[in-house]
Protein backbone atom coordinates (compact mmCIF):
# COMPACT_ATOMS: atom_id res chain seq x y z
CA UNK A 1 0.00 0.00 0.00
CA UNK A 2 2.93 2.09 1.13
CA UNK A 3 4.66 1.68 -2.51
CA UNK A 4 1.56 2.55 -4.01
CA UNK A 5 0.91 5.88 -2.34
CA UNK A 6 4.27 6.70 -2.91
CA UNK A 7 3.75 5.95 -6.98
CA UNK A 8 0.88 8.34 -6.53
CA UNK A 9 2.42 11.00 -4.63
CA UNK A 10 5.67 11.33 -6.37
CA UNK A 11 3.83 11.76 -10.01
CA UNK A 12 1.56 14.40 -8.73
CA UNK A 13 4.03 16.51 -6.51
CA UNK A 14 6.37 16.47 -9.86
CA UNK A 15 9.71 17.37 -8.08
CA UNK A 16 8.27 19.33 -5.40
CA UNK A 17 8.78 18.94 -1.88
CA UNK A 18 5.92 16.98 -0.05
CA UNK A 19 4.90 17.51 3.60
CA UNK A 20 1.69 15.70 4.10
CA UNK A 21 -0.01 13.20 2.41
CA UNK A 22 -3.97 12.82 3.51
CA UNK A 23 -4.83 9.28 3.14
CA UNK A 24 -8.80 8.72 3.65
CA UNK A 25 -9.01 5.17 5.00
CA UNK A 26 -12.32 3.89 5.18
CA UNK A 27 -13.33 1.42 8.71
CA UNK A 28 -14.53 -1.55 6.33
CA UNK A 29 -10.82 -1.39 5.06
CA UNK A 30 -8.68 -4.09 6.96
CA UNK A 31 -5.83 -1.33 7.53
CA UNK A 32 -4.76 -0.24 10.99
CA UNK A 33 -3.83 3.33 10.19
CA UNK A 34 -0.61 3.29 13.16
CA UNK A 35 1.12 0.55 10.98
CA UNK A 36 0.46 2.26 8.18
CA UNK A 37 2.23 5.32 9.15
CA UNK A 38 4.38 3.47 10.69
CA UNK A 39 5.76 1.84 7.24
CA UNK A 40 5.75 4.85 5.46
CA UNK A 41 8.39 5.90 7.00
CA UNK A 42 10.40 2.89 6.41
CA UNK A 43 9.21 2.98 2.56
CA UNK A 44 10.17 6.15 1.71
CA UNK A 45 13.47 6.80 4.06
CA UNK A 46 16.10 7.21 1.05
CA UNK A 47 13.71 8.82 -1.28
CA UNK A 48 12.06 12.33 -2.08
CA UNK A 49 9.58 11.68 0.17
CA UNK A 50 11.58 11.00 3.03
CA UNK A 51 10.67 13.35 6.15
CA UNK A 52 7.01 12.96 4.71
CA UNK A 53 4.09 11.81 6.83
CA UNK A 54 0.81 10.56 6.14
CA UNK A 55 -2.42 12.02 8.26
CA UNK A 56 -4.87 8.74 8.07
CA UNK A 57 -8.28 10.50 7.37
CA UNK A 58 -10.95 8.00 9.38
CA UNK A 59 -14.09 8.03 7.45
CA UNK A 60 -16.68 6.09 9.10
CA UNK A 61 -18.53 2.94 8.13
CA UNK A 62 -22.18 3.86 6.87
CA UNK A 63 -25.26 1.93 5.73
CA UNK A 64 -28.44 3.47 3.95
CA UNK A 65 -31.81 1.54 3.79
CA UNK A 66 -33.38 0.67 1.08
CA UNK A 67 -36.30 -0.36 2.63
CA UNK A 68 -37.08 2.84 5.39
CA UNK A 69 -33.91 5.10 3.85
CA UNK A 70 -32.34 5.03 7.38
CA UNK A 71 -28.45 5.71 7.94
CA UNK A 72 -26.95 3.43 10.42
CA UNK A 73 -22.68 4.25 11.22
CA UNK A 74 -21.70 1.40 12.34
CA UNK A 75 -19.35 1.28 15.56
CA UNK A 76 -17.11 -1.05 15.97
CA UNK A 77 -18.73 -4.50 15.13
CA UNK A 78 -19.83 -4.36 11.58
CA UNK A 79 -23.69 -6.17 11.82
CA UNK A 80 -25.29 -4.96 8.56
CA UNK A 81 -28.52 -4.31 9.13
CA UNK A 82 -30.22 -0.89 10.14
CA UNK A 83 -30.81 0.10 13.24
CA UNK A 84 -34.12 2.03 12.64
CA UNK A 85 -36.35 -0.92 11.30
CA UNK A 86 -33.80 -3.62 11.89
CA UNK A 87 -33.61 -4.55 8.10
CA UNK A 88 -30.57 -5.94 6.19
CA UNK A 89 -31.67 -4.96 2.63
CA UNK A 90 -29.05 -2.01 2.99
CA UNK A 91 -26.18 -0.91 1.16
CA UNK A 92 -22.72 0.62 2.09
CA UNK A 93 -22.54 4.61 1.05
CA UNK A 94 -19.07 5.36 3.27
CA UNK A 95 -16.38 3.02 5.06
CA UNK A 96 -14.68 1.40 2.12
CA UNK A 97 -12.36 4.02 1.03
CA UNK A 98 -8.55 4.38 0.92
CA UNK A 99 -7.38 7.16 -1.63
CA UNK A 100 -4.57 9.84 -1.63
CA UNK A 101 -6.90 12.71 -0.90
CA UNK A 102 -4.57 15.47 -0.55
CA UNK A 103 -1.10 16.28 -0.80
CA UNK A 104 0.49 19.14 1.38
CA UNK A 105 3.39 20.59 -0.11
CA UNK A 106 6.49 21.93 1.73
CA UNK A 107 6.80 26.04 1.80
Amino acid sequence: MCRSIESIVLRAAGGRAVDVIEVDCGNLRQVVPSTLEYCWGIVVADTPLAGSRLAVNHIPAVLECDDCGHRTTLDDLPIMKCESCGGQNVRVVSGEEFMVAAIVLEN
